[in-house]
């Protein structure tokens, strides 16, 4: 468990009888438990998907606004439960990693796309784009995180093509 914590952590190098600057007696201050961890990002990351849900029940009734706006909470919700394990800088650290920050600022811009078309512009073709280009830079962005998952990706769509 203490290597899953060092990896998602990014601190493959941790020491904890060897922590004792300033910084670190501060992080373990205000930190939470590793099973607290675990927790709190599966109540997250379930509450981002009840409200992509609720987002897909409202396409059903015709409400492309409402399911624009809760489909695209529902994604910063489960995209933010991720900062539990990894802690909230570490996380920006890792986004805006030069290996990854194309992916990101394309999700950010798609999600404030998503936001803008449905609630300030309420175009639903519009939006209805901006949802199918949002989840596209998602996945884009998740498999990120996968290594060597871009390059079969880019291997298999160039094959298929």
């Amino acid at each position: 468990m203490d290597k899953l914590r060092r990896a998602l952590s990014g601190d493959d190098n941790y020491d904890e009888d060897s922590s004792t600057g300033i910084f670190n007696n501060l992080d373990s201050a205000v930190s939470l438990s590793w099973s607290s961890r675990i927790k709190a990002f599966g109540a997250c990351f379930i509450i981002g998907l009840i409200f992509s849900l609720c987002g897909s029940f409202a396409l059903f009734v015709g409400k492309l606004a409402t399911f624009a706006v809760f489909y695209t909470l529902g994604n910063i919700i489960s995209i933010a439960s991720t900062c539990f394990l990894m802690g909230p800088l570490n996380q920006l650290k890792k986004m805006f990693a030069s290996t990854r920050i194309i992916a990101t600022i394309v999700a950010i811009l798609m999600i404030v796309l998503t936001l803008v078309s449905a609630l300030y512009l309420k175009k639903a073709g519009l939006s209805l784009m901006c949802i199918i280009l949002q989840f596209l830079a998602l996945t884009w962005y998740s498999i990120s995180y996968i290594p060597f998952a871009r390059d079969a990706v880019k291997k298999t769509v160039t094959s298929c093509v």
